[in-house]
């Protein structure tokens, strides 16, 4: 458990009580057989309504809320045309009101939860690049072409009348919905009363019309009494499959756990020193991490796009700027409301069928917690630009970067967990920590392909299984986890990883991926007994002005 906080855990418990198919569905089929298959399909995610303590807010806090509310639905409607393109006109199309209820929570025709297949007839695959790039771009056009901005993380690459790539900015491209946006962050900016939100509000309202961002991701971390919080623009680049170029629009609105908070804020003023001694060679761990890094806690009142999609993000650390990184550090929050809902409803069920009888004692909420917020606070750790002159990471790892990140947050998270354990700063059984964290993969590996998430909990699976890291029983179906060989594989997979980050090797990353990355026949049985036993995969939300009674 983390030390000191088993009180507030009971009371955020108080508070948070108040087979998979790849067949296309068709407009032709009888009602019957259509339904069925909707039915599950969306009884992969349980809904769960997100709400928060409004009596611990001001007046001005609730008036800035249904503001931010109505940009994040703007955010919606940008992330719509990133993923997918028109959307009235594919809704239009659409008869069946449960197919329309999965497209939406899908945000397109294809399933995020089954490796992105189709869904809906006379519809295809869906382009690795979704809508960012003209459909019939292959990668060596694009390699070839001399355009500047095409790897820009803000530029759509279009054709123009004689079929050259061309860049449109964001802000153009969506000139209307972003000055929409701006306006309302001003709004709210005028409304708040806390310095540093008040001015990342103003800067992030203008940062909408020229994608400029960096300025207003350094007011975002200077912030720190902040109760109401909001992460909204084009952030993180997992749609974009096929290089992991372009940024997709989203939006959290947050209500800060100020208790909780000043008890995580502890454990970031460790990076500097982990950052030492994590296991791989000298010239891997160069860097030093920002130390302006705080970690806190808070509900999640509003999800909208991107991070709304498929499988819901429960922990963020941002900003994703490698420079503004290395210079000030990032913010890690933890969604504690929305994390406890899928530790209740899909952790818990996975782990009572999944893992050994003798170790289900060492799946707790606290060990849950843990494991996600060191994963945050671990993205902070490692190298960020490549010690070869290859750039950015990010850049030289193209597609395959996001998942390796993902991979390298989870595995050093554990590693910050058995160093903070060794000081004593964590004090409860190190053996739940591993346990849950094995739990926790067949939750994120569930995810599926289409998922950074799914793709690196696969590879760690598949990493671990071959180390020895847990037995399994074929006739039970259950996994054990080997607590001293779980540490040594976890040593092997992080020099592994931040060995392949530091040096951009992007072959030796396909190979990773293409090696490991995949379902195997065994781990899919036990996947289908989970669906079978109706596990859901994820969670669907409630959510909105309405549903906190604004």
């Amino acid at each position: 458990m983390i030390n000191k906080l088993p009180c507030l855990l009971l009371a955020l418990i108080l508070i948070c009580s108040c087979g998979e198919t790849t067949e296309t569905t068709t407009h032709t089929d009888s009602p019957t057989k259509e339904a069925s298959l909707m039915d599950r399909k969306l009884e992969k995610y349980v809904p769960f309504k997100l709400t928060t303590d409004l009596s611990q807010l001001e007046d001005h806090h609730k008036e800035m809320i249904p503001i931010l509310i109505k940009a994040g639905k703007i955010m919606e409607e940008l992330f719509w045309y990133e993923s997918y393109g028109d959307k009235a006109q594919l809704m239009a199309s659409i008869k069946d009101e449960k197919v329309k209820e999965f497209v939406e929570i899908n945000y397109g025709p294809w399933d995020r939860l089954d490796g992105n297949s189709s869904f809906v007839e006379g519809i295809g695959a869906k382009p690795e690049g979704a809508n960012y790039y003209p459909k019939d771009m292959t990668k060596e056009e694009f390699e070839a072409s001399d355009l500047k901005s095409k790897s820009d993380l803000y530029t759509f690459i279009r054709r123009d009348k004689d079929g050259k790539l061309i860049s449109i900015p964001y802000h153009k491209q969506f000139q209307k919905s972003v000055t929409e946006v701006a306006d309302l962050l001003h709004q709210a900016s005028q409304l708040a009363k806390d310095p540093g939100l008040k001015k990342y509000l103003t800067l992030r309202s203008k940062a909408m019309l020229d994608d400029e961002y960096q300025a207003s991701d350094m007011a975002w971390l200077d912030m720190k009494e902040n109760r109401i919080d909001v992460v909204i623009g084009p952030i993180e680049t997992y749609e974009d499959q096929l290089f992991g170029y372009k940024a997709a629009h989203e939006c959290y609105v947050l209500v800060k756990d100020m208790e909780w908070s000043k008890r995580l804020a502890k454990y970031a003023a460790f990076l500097p020193e982990l950052q030492q001694g994590i296991p791989v060679d000298a010239k891997y761990k160069k860097e030093k991490p920002g130390r302006d890094t705080e970690l806190n806690a808070y509900d999640v009142v509003f999800y909208a796009g991107d991070c709304n999609a498929g499988s819901k993000t429960i922990a963020i650390n941002l900003p994703n700027d490698e420079e503004v990184q290395l210079q000030k550090g990032t913010r890690r929050l933890q969604l504690k409301n929305a994390m406890k809902a899928k530790f209740d409803k899909i952790l818990m069920p996975i782990s009572k069928s999944l893992i050994d009888p003798s170790q289900q004692k060492h799946i707790t909420f606290d060990a849950f917690f843990s494991n996600t917020m060191f994963h945050e606070v671990a993205h902070g750790l490692g190298i960020k630009n490549t010690i070869n002159g290859k750039g950015t990471v990010r850049k030289a790892l193209k597609e395959h970067a996001s998942a390796l990140e993902e991979g390298k947050a989870d595995i050093l998270g554990l590693y910050m967990i058995n160093q903070l354990h060794k000081k004593g700063e964590l004090t409860n059984d190190l053996k739940d920590f591993y346990v849950t964290f094995m739990a926790g993969i067949f939750r994120s590996v569930r995810f599926g392909a289409s998922s950074a998430h799914g793709k690196a909990n696969m590879i760690r699976f598949s990493f671990f299984k071959k180390m020895g890291a847990f037995e399994y029983d074929s006739e039970k179906g259950t996994y054990k986890v080997n607590f001293d060989k779980f540490q040594e594989a976890t040593e092997a997979l992080s020099a592994k990883i931040l060995t392949l980050q530091g040096d951009g090797d992007y072959d030796g990353v396909a190979a990773l991926v293409n090696e490991m990355g995949k379902i195997g026949p065994g781990l899919q049985k036990d996947l289908d007994k989970l669906s079978a036993a109706g596990i859901p995969v994820d969670i669907v939300f409630e959510q909105g002005t309405e549903a906190l009674g604004l």
